[in-house]
């Protein structure tokens, strides 16, 4: 392994994906794209990894190779879990499986029936069938997928790299 290569680069690469991924998906959500159930379910490994990436960082820097590995285990299968919701999704999306009957949509608490009609009337359902944004041909949700697989890698190689024994000096 090259020496850029390091537990501390590697802690540091996967918090700031993880990071903008989730900064990324909530830009767009305030552009206008609502997520789907499945959308708000695949953020959940963000929110449970982003935490423990910041831990990484500081575990790196403090020479805990044990803890490090542990911490970079944990994150390895939070985004594995990750990746495969966001294949889940891409194969609802492409109507290879059935997706989840749940739906999405704001629906304020109705004081009568006719209010609850008339917010019915208004409510966006988001489908997780449909994809509403591609980005270079690809849905979000198998930009995901790419991401947390990539992030799996990245803290896999964290295991190894922190449970490696340095190297004795040349004599």
């Amino acid at each position: 392994m090259s020496k850029f290569l390091t537990p501390m680069r590697l802690a540091a690469a996967i918090f700031l994906v993880a990071v903008g991924s989730i900064g990324g998906a909530w830009i767009f959500q305030a552009m206008g794209y609502a997520p789907c159930e499945l959308c708000l379910k695949e953020r959940i490994p963000y929110y449970a990894a982003i935490p423990l990436a910041a831990l990484a960082v500081w575990l790196a820097g403090r020479g805990r190779p044990g803890l490090l590995a542990a911490c970079f285990a944990a994150i390895a299968v939070i985004f594995a879990a990750g990746a495969a919701l966001g294949v889940y999704h891409s194969g609802v999306e492409w109507g290879f499986w059935p997706g989840p009957t749940d739906c999405t949509g704001p629906l304020d608490h109705a004081g009568s029936v006719n209010d609850f009609l008339k917010q019915l009337q208004t409510v966006k359902v988001v489908r997780c069938d449909e994809v509403a944004l591609r980005v270079f041909g690809l849905s979000l949700a198998a930009w995901n997928a790419a991401i947390s697989v990539g992030l799996t890698a990245l803290a896999a190689i964290g295991v190894a790299l922190s449970l490696r024994r340095p190297e004795a000096p040349a004599p």
